[in-house]
């Protein structure tokens, strides 16, 4: 499955709602290291169906990325049952995020 694009409008029903873990990646078209771990977080949404993987653009979602205080990009988060159980900042490579969902 591939990585869903979030918004304000689709946040209660794709990440609150739903009843996998969810990979939430911010990010922004002008950052480098974004640029870096796009490709692997498409490549998780691939391979691994135990989880949801969501996008947020912080340039168009402000309000999400405040309400994650996200203040460097790019900011991996893991939401279990609409609670946070995780967070990094900073480009990560496969093995790291992965480790981040097997916790």
């Amino acid at each position: 499955m591939s990585a869903v694009t979030i918004t304000k409008d689709n946040f209660q029903q794709e990440v609150i709602n739903s009843d996998k873990p969810v990979l939430l990646d911010f990010w922004a078209s002008w950052c480098g290291p974004c640029k870096m771990v796009s490709p692997i977080i498409d490549e998780i949404a691939d391979e691994v169906f135990t989880i949801k993987v969501g996008k947020i653009n912080v340039d168009e979602q402000q309000q999400l990325a405040a309400e994650f205080k996200v203040m460097s990009i790019p900011t991996l988060a893991v939401i279990k049952g609409g609670v946070v159980v995780k967070k990094a900042v900073g480009a990560k490579s496969k093995a790291d995020i992965l480790e981040m969902l097997a916790e």
